[in-house]
């Protein structure tokens, strides 16, 4: 079983008044880390993923119903290329030991998973990861040729009357759904605040309770002309 990201999807006749979120301007170092050149393999790795068959990839929207966007794989890096990432998140967060949660109904997240997004297939979601089952999230940049505004931006809430809301979801609530009290939000409800550009080889590390989402996809096509990303998510 799969937990799904908690995401934002349809819009009510009347959308309701959202609780304000509390705020902290995401700063480099302690809410999100900028990691270049991760992986000394990553065109290798970039190859293995391309080489996958056509049936070692699950169907997203919108090929099925499903509310994620494209095409996901599962495992993205071989164990000694986790190790290597782990390694380095532990060092950049202070994190003693890295680890997956599982749900209490046996859910978890996708973690080390290889995710190839084309322009027509998906849209930003502003969302968090469940708090429930990590405290950072990463995602591994695997383009080389995708425009740099195809990276990650976090969001805050942009309120009626032009009042900038939060952007982070703490206890006792373990996502942005239940922190809103809905997924049925109006779409001018979130405002980028940072933006991350894509780079090649670049890992986005970041605490997984901050509002977020890809600031764009590209290509369409072949498979090596969308973006393709890796993601992760550790309990610490």
């Amino acid at each position: 079983m799969v937990v799904a990201d908690c995401r934002f999807t349809g819009m009510p006749p009347q959308p309701p008044r959202l609780p304000v979120l509390p705020y902290r301007k995401p700063t480099r170092g302690r809410d999100y880390w900028v990691l270049d050149n991760i992986l000394p393999n990553v065109d290798e790795v970039r190859a293995r993923c391309l080489a996958k068959d056509e049936e070692d990839w699950a169907k997203g929207f919108p090929y099925t119903q499903e509310s994620w966007p494209g095409l996901r794989t599962m495992p993205g890096l071989d164990p000694d290329e986790l190790a290597r990432v782990e390694g380095v998140v532990r060092k950049e967060t202070g994190a003693r030991k890295l680890w997956q949660e599982t749900a209490p109904g046996g859910g978890t997240l996708n973690h080390n998973c290889v995710q190839v997004v084309g322009k027509d297939e998906g849209e930003p979601r502003p969302h968090t990861d469940s708090r429930a089952l990590c405290r950072y999230a990463a995602v591994l940049y695997l383009s080389p040729n995708v425009p740099k505004d195809c990276g990650t931006s976090f969001y805050r809430q942009s309120l009626p009357g032009g009042v900038l809301g939060g952007n982070m979801v703490q206890a006792p609530h373990t996502n942005l759904v239940e922190a809103l009290g809905t997924r049925y939000v109006s779409p001018d409800a979130f405002t980028e605040d940072i933006r991350v550009p894509q780079r090649y080889n670049r890992l986005l590390l970041y605490k997984a309770n901050i509002m977020h989402s890809a600031t764009g996809y590209w290509g369409g096509g072949a498979l090596d002309e969308r973006r393709m990303t890796a993601v992760f998510f550790w309990m610490a």
